[in-house]
């Protein structure tokens, strides 16, 4: 029998959505068991240290958060089998990333984590059980996983349920808190009825139940593509407009705060800036575009492939501009870059910006000196040769650009624990992250030991632009003319 009442959770996979969403569902409902699992036992352990701020996420707030509920009713472990055994409902909260070969190859999602994690809870499960969907995945996962665990599962029911996260990176804990809206998706029969309502009295610890919207399973998943697709859209919107600014002399900043006072629009997500980054928007897109294509609507394929072809323009016409600028050269120059995480209060550096910036300034042998305040040099020399191994792979060193090897990566890029020390005799500094604390360094200190002319690309639009230009810096913004 389907469980309506639930006192053990267990979810697969410790990171970004995992990691933080049951830990906030551990503190907030201290009567059910919270298990974690994850096969990475670095991670695993990292999770479990005693020293808080080592936790291998960063999310402001979340050291809180754990510290009140690990050990508690919340844990962490590699033992998988042992708490999917144990619990009632399981999240699924594993990586899917966009495939790199096979038929979809770039755009749709790779779902081989998420079929190896449900063929594991049909070869455990003793008992019927609720799954959730807590991965961003394409429309009509749920049905491949009902296949999967009706096929295995040894005569075991399962219910599977979409509950699509909608959280900000940098603000996840808050918004777990004070959620817009959970989202629930289930079977209409009786089962998916009594699995939907199970999830929903979790999160009615503390969501309020107006707030909990329950739909058909197909919905669900769709809904959690389309809100990143509108959102990623935004963005490019008001960055292809920040070209124009440029070339006219408007100011992007200006026209963005006209137009958002605009009811119908509103000023979210009107911030331009060197493109957005992450692990949800571009690869939702990409996922968008692959269902259109495959139900045969290549003109709805094409307008959302645009929005990310935007995206990658940004980044390239940000690179351009910091070349053109440096006298059409950057070959033995100093590239100071301030930030690398995708946005502000994460240390997730997945699609951001900061890498394929320096990957382009790469191919001209600038040397580029790092400095992001949660971001260790271990992780940016991961995301470069990652990028260099994917394009080795997918025999596209003959297109636009080359591959750089790893030793040569080792050599022209130093990461920094100090961001004077990173823009020390500089010829360029490139604000890539809005990091807080960028806007309160010392900035006549740093003018004074840079090379002249002295140039500051800010990629965020961040820094006092008046201020910095008095000192005398060459600054260059986004969407400025």
């Amino acid at each position: 029998m389907i469980p309506s009442k639930i006192t053990k959770i267990a979810c697969i996979g410790a990171g970004y959505v995992g990691g933080p969403t049951m830990s906030v569902i551990a503190q907030q409902c201290p009567h059910i068991q919270v298990t974690v699992v994850d096969l990475n036992e670095k991670r695993i352990a990292a999770w479990n240290d005693p020293d808080l701020s080592k936790l291998p996420v960063y999310e402001p707030g979340l050291d809180q958060v754990v510290g009140e509920a690990r050990g508690r009713n919340l844990f962490f472990t590699t033992e998988v089998d042992k708490a999917i055994d144990e619990a009632q409902m399981i999240f699924m909260a594993v990586n899917t990333p966009t495939k790199t070969f096979g038929v979809g190859k770039g755009m749709a999602a790779d779902l081989k984590y998420v079929e190896l994690c449900a063929r594991q809870i049909a070869r455990v499960s003793k008992e019927d059980k609720i799954i959730v969907e807590k991965s961003t995945l394409p429309v009509r996962t749920a049905e491949s996983i009902k296949t999967i665990l009706e096929s295995e599962g040894n005569g075991i029911t399962f219910k599977v349920l979409s509950n699509p996260e909608f959280l900000a990176e940098g603000t996840a804990i808050e918004d777990l808190y004070k959620s817009d809206r959970v989202l629930i998706g289930g079977d209409e029969d009786e089962g998916g009825q009594t699995a939907i309502n199970a999830l929903v009295d979790v999160y009615a610890n503390w969501i309020p139940r107006e707030k909990i919207i329950t739909t058909r399973l197909w919905s669900s998943e769709l809904s959690k593509l389309t809100a990143n697709a509108f959102l990623a859209q935004r963005i490019s919107s008001i960055n292809s407009i920040s070209a124009l600014c440029e070339q006219t002399g408007a100011d992007v900043d200006e026209v963005a705060r006209a137009i958002g006072m605009d009811t119908r629009i509103g000023p979210k997500f009107l911030k331009s800036s060197v493109g957005f980054g992450g692990s949800c928007f571009q690869k939702d897109i990409l996922n968008l575009v692959y269902l259109c294509h495959h139900f045969n609507l290549p003109e709805v394929a094409n307008y959302w492939e645009q929005v990310v072809i935007l995206n990658d323009y940004q980044k390239h016409r940000f690179a351009k501009r910091i070349i053109d600028n440096l006298f059409n050269t950057v070959s033995g120059k100093k590239i100071a870059f301030l930030g690398w995480a995708f946005k502000k209060d994460t240390n997730d550096t997945r699609e951001s910006a900061a890498i394929y910036v320096a990957d382009e300034l790469l191919q001209d042998r600038a040397e580029i000196h790092v400095f992001d305040p949660q971001v260790s040099a271990e992780q940016v020399y991961s995301d470069l040769e990652y990028l260099q191994a994917h394009r080795r792979s997918n025999s596209c060193s003959s297109a636009q650009f080359e591959t750089i090897s790893t030793a040569e990566i080792r050599s022209l890029v130093k990461v920094h624990t100090d961001p004077y020390t990173a823009m020390a005799d500089a010829h360029a500094i490139a604000v890539l992250t809005e990091w807080d604390e960028f806007k309160a360094y010392d900035w006549q200190a740093i003018y004074n030991q840079m090379l002249k002319p002295a140039f500051l690309f800010d990629g965020r639009n961040i820094l006092n632009t008046e201020a910095l230009k008095a000192i005398g810096f060459e600054l260059k913004s986004i969407g400025k003319g």
